[in-house]
């Protein structure tokens, strides 16, 4: 097995990405143009103050430990705002993944009033404020000031019947990502401040950047995952010019660091829009660079860039979004075991009592023999869509037998997907495809991985402590705990294999 260390990415002469990448620099002398319409002040925007509760946000919305944290700073005289994606998600009337604050204090200032508080991060740095088990993340306008806006030299100069404290939030909201980000919230005026046409953007449901789109992708190219993320999670759509610029510029992500990929993959997988995110993967051209041998899965079966239909892979990430959540995520593990057992099925597709036997030997650490008693008396129809499943008239011995094979196929499949040699092939019939042999799953995780599904093969555990109960402990499934993961995965496999709504009850 070869645990990649460091990842290349090059092109067959076919692919266009230098032809792409040319694309977008051309256009980003219009985007520049476009720019200086934007910072020259003689056309602001208009600019709108909501009252937070036109908007329906309420103060019981907002977490306890951020309310410590912002009367924390409240009373010490400044300046308080929520912003980015937690206003949003406020006005969405959804639960933010967690809430950002900005402030006018300095961040010494922000250390000195919490006991529990640490300055992180040496190029942009930020508050760490620990309130009980939680982190509040608190950044300062002095520091963010002295981020360039847009390294385009520029002049900023205030805009018309503009205010100085408008002037200098109207500058921080200049370089967040997208223009449904660029939202501040005032809890205390009750106001929140719509620099960028945000507002409107929620309510047509579109994800656009701040600024050409391009010129944005290009500044920074995490903002294309970030983009991705967001449209699937919220269920909206691109528009039009930051859409094609996602197209013209996916190839760009593998500038980004692999512990960097690993997390945006995460935020996309395991917080409760992963089928979402896979089809947007797929669309815009990603999943063939991110995930190469997912995207050989769907060029197999004839699943086009925009198709409605679904399929194995997406329907076990639809049951894992359908048990996660953005305030109670799963660990990175259980989606790498997900993908490695679909892998497994579609190399070799499995009588559908195997696998179901198989997610019960996983939940019951490795106990064959209960495992297949209760997959043997099993009179629910399974789903047969699917072209991984293939019903054979398996005795007991033989079901045993396939059970094992499975769970050696998922352990192959694991390696193969942190072998760069392998990832780098499995496009290799695809002559238009790009050429990828990225691989992001690190050597602690790739273990983790195997650990979870290792019992099938190798035995019953000896220390094995059942799963008492069918509540999920999302503390300890975020952590990673092994008996929780075993849990969330078996249900996930069983419920896709044998949904409830095509036959009886299971047993």
């Amino acid at each position: 097995m070869a645990i990649s260390t460091g990842f290349t990415f090059t092109c067959r002469p076919h692919f266009p990405f230098s032809h792409s990448m040319r694309r977008a620099f051309i256009s980003c002398a219009t985007a520049i143009e476009a720019m200086e319409e934007i910072y020259s002040g003689k056309e602001p925007a208009e600019w709108k103050r909501f009252n937070s509760k036109e908007l329906g946000i309420s103060s019981s919305m907002i977490g306890k430990p951020t309310k410590v944290v912002l009367n924390g700073l409240k009373s010490k005289g400044f300046e308080v705002y929520l912003v980015g994606g937690c206003v949003r998600d406020l006005i969405l009337k959804r639960t933010p993944k967690d809430f950002d604050i900005l402030t006018t204090a300095e961040l010494k200032e922000v250390r000195r009033t919490f006991s529990h508080c640490e300055i992180v991060g040496r190029r942009f740095p930020i508050c760490h404020v620990h309130v009980g088990d939680e982190v509040v993340e608190v950044s300062s306008f002095q520091t963010s000031g002295i981020r360039p806006v847009r390294d385009l030299g520029l002049s900023f100069e205030k805009p018309i019947d503009c205010d100085e404290k408008d002037h200098v939030r109207w500058r921080n909201c200049l370089r967040r990502d997208f223009t449904i980000n660029g939202l501040m919230f005032d809890p205390y005026s009750k106001l929140v401040y719509d620099y960028m046409g945000g507002v409107d953007d929620i309510r047509k449901a579109k994800v656009q950047t701040i600024g050409p789109a391009s010129f944005s992708f290009i500044e920074d190219c995490a903002r294309i995952l970030r983009a991705i993320r967001i449209a699937a999670r919220l269920g909206f759509r691109f528009g039009r010019e930051t859409a094609l610029s996602i197209k013209n510029l996916s190839s760009s992500v593998l500038r980004l660091d692999r512990g960097r990929l690993l997390m945006e993959m995460n935020y996309m997988l395991a917080y409760g829009s992963a089928e979402a995110s896979l089809r947007l993967l797929w669309k815009f051209g990603l999943l063939d660079i991110l995930l190469p041998i997912q995207a050989t899965y769907f060029v197999h079966h004839g699943f086009r860039r925009c198709d409605k239909r679904s399929n194995l892979l997406l329907s076990l990430f639809s049951n894992l979004d359908k048990l996660v959540a953005p305030n109670r995520p799963c660990h990175s593990s259980l989606w790498v075991t997900i993908l490695a057992l679909h892998k497994a099925l579609s190399d070799q597709p499995r009588d559908p009592l195997a696998v179901a036997a198989f997610s019960l030997g996983v939940h019951n650490g490795g106990d064959l023999s209960e495992a297949l008693s209760i997959a043997k008396r099993i009179s629910a129809q399974h789903d047969g869509s699917f072209h991984e499943l293939e019903s054979q008239d398996l005795d007991l011995a033989a079901l045993k037998e396939e059970v094992v094979e499975l769970a050696t196929s998922v352990q192959r499949a694991l390696t193969n997907m942190t072998d760069e040699y392998f990832v780098s092939r499995a496009m290799a019939n695809y002559p238009k495809a790009p050429y990828s042999d990225l691989v992001f799953i690190p050597l602690a995780l790739y273990l983790k991985a195997c650990k979870v599904c290792q019992c099938v093969r190798m035995g019953k555990e000896k220390v094995f402590v059942p799963k008492q109960g069918s509540k999920i402990d999302y503390e300890l499934l975020a952590l990673g705990s092994l008996q929780e993961v075993r849990h969330v995965f078996a249900r996930i496999v069983f419920d896709t294999i044998y949904p409830l709504n095509t036959g009886e009850d299971d047993t």
